[in-house]
């Protein structure tokens, strides 16, 4: 492996300065971690970049639009994890670099009604990590963006909540026995998970006074899939016995429909099927913001950031990128999945090359760890195969203890956040809190 050039700045007793953008999962941990030690330290200056104030853990929220989650208590402010762990927050989102310069090129600020609050900045780097994430892909079929709802962010996960809250409202007031067609494009993690619990919170929220609205006779939720079978990509174990319990709740599950089409009151598929969906939600597919096309740097033809199993970028080696935005190479030319262990892992694995980089150490590989996938069908069940075991075996997980190693997963993210402490103080107030809270988001 090639040594990597290590950026130094013009005046050696300035700290290194480390941009990273993007705040999900990997990019916030990365920014916890990196301030609590070389922040502290004085040895670096850190920043974080998000277009958001508030950080979501992204595997919640399809707990968020289908209200089993109240989005204002899992929100982590980004300016207080900034004080509490020596980072720096700006709030913006990335609109370019200047390579040469090395600097990052924030985009201005506006706020609801269109005035500047921040102007476009600039913001030096000695190494910058590129951690924005995914969202879903539309694959310019026609209607998407004027009908359907996506569920890349908390804002909108939570828009798609209020409406379908309103609109069993509306169908309680009117007890006309209306029907309520849910239609979800894509049958992967997010898409399978939500029509389970939309199942459970529209049930749970008919039992609060809305004695005139029936979720058993007036919600119909469908799961579309283009290909052969629901969870593709994930084991085939899984994959059936998501389906049965899908089946029993009597959800709707049509798979080799490829959609080509979506009205305000129906998703046209290819079979020349129309399904009805009065509320529509894409869950299909990923693909990375079109800014990173435009940066010089290599990508994909789903716009992410081809890197070198360092996580280094192909055309830069002070530029880094991981979590769903980077192409790492895998196994059998695969590259590492879009799933939050993956960020997680390639958080701690950066942190020890950037300390390598300031020490003048080359860079070492990454080697991404599959620990396993669990679905979380809500109160219903937690289905999973968990790898890692002795011998490379696998091991078969449902119900109770499967529910257990998908919460870890959460804790896991919180306690890299917070410490061992802080998170278990959070959870068992948190279950403590849940005793006088109702059971679904009501508003």
């Amino acid at each position: 492996m090639q040594p990597t050039a290590i950026a130094s700045n013009p005046q050696p007793h300035i700290p290194h300065r480390i941009v990273i953008v993007g705040g999900g999962a990997g990019g916030l941990e990365l920014a916890t971690k990196l301030g609590n030690s070389l922040g502290r330290s004085g040895r670096a200056e850190v920043t974080l970049v998000d277009r958001d104030q508030t950080h979501l853990w992204k595997p919640l929220l399809h707990e968020v639009a289908a209200g089993s989650m109240d989005i204002h208590q899992h929100q982590l402010d980004y300016l207080a994890q900034a004080r509490w762990h020596r980072f720096t927050f700006a709030l913006g989102a990335l609109s370019g670099l200047d390579r040469e310069r090395r600097e990052a090129i924030v985009a201005p600020v506006r706020d609801d009604e269109g005035a500047e609050v921040l102007p476009e900045r600039r913001l030096a780097y000695d190494t910058l990590v590129i951690a924005i994430g995914s969202q879903s892909n539309d694959f310019g079929t026609p209607g998407v963006r004027e009908h359907a709802f996506t569920i890349d962010q908390a804002r909108d996960a939570n828009v798609f909540h209020r409406r379908l809250v309103n609109a069993c409202f509306r169908a309680n007031f009117a007890a006309d026995g209306s029907v309520l067609h849910i239609a979800i494009v894509g049958a992967g993690a997010t898409g399978v998970e939500l029509a389970a619990e939309l199942h459970n919170t529209t049930r749970t929220l008919a039992a609060y006074g809305l004695k005139n609205f029936d979720p058993t006779k007036q919600i119909r939720i469908t799961l579309i899939e283009a290909g052969p079978r629901i969870l593709p990509g994930l084991p085939e174990y899984v994959a059936e016995e998501t389906l049965k319990v899908l089946q029993s709740l009597g959800i709707e599950v049509l798979v080799n429909e490829k959609v080509v089409g979506i009205t305000e009151e129906a998703v046209k598929t290819a079979t020349g099927r129309e399904v009805p969906g009065r509320f529509t939600v894409w869950t299909a597919g990923i693909r990375c913001a079109d800014v990173l096309a435009t940066l010089g740097l290599e990508t994909d033809r789903i716009n992410r950031l081809v890197v070198k199993p360092s996580l280094e970028t192909t055309r830069d080696a002070n530029i880094f990128a991981i979590g769903d935005c980077a192409a790492a190479p895998w196994t059998e030319g695969k590259t590492v999945p879009p799933r939050a262990q993956a960020a997680h892992q390639q958080s701690s694995h950066l942190v020890k090359t950037i300390k390598r980089r300031l020490a003048g150490k080359a860079s070492q590989p990454y080697h991404y760890r599959d620990f396993g996938s669990l679905i979380s069908l809500g109160h219903y069940d937690t289905i999973g195969q968990l790898m890692g075991f002795a011998g490379g075996g696998r091991m078969r997980v449902e119900g109770y203890l499967a529910k257990l190693f998908y919460v870890a997963l959460y804790r896991q993210h919180i306690w890299a956040l917070h410490g061992f402490w802080r998170m278990a103080l959070d959870t068992l107030a948190r279950l403590i809190k849940r005793q006088t809270e109702p059971k679904v988001k009501l508003h």
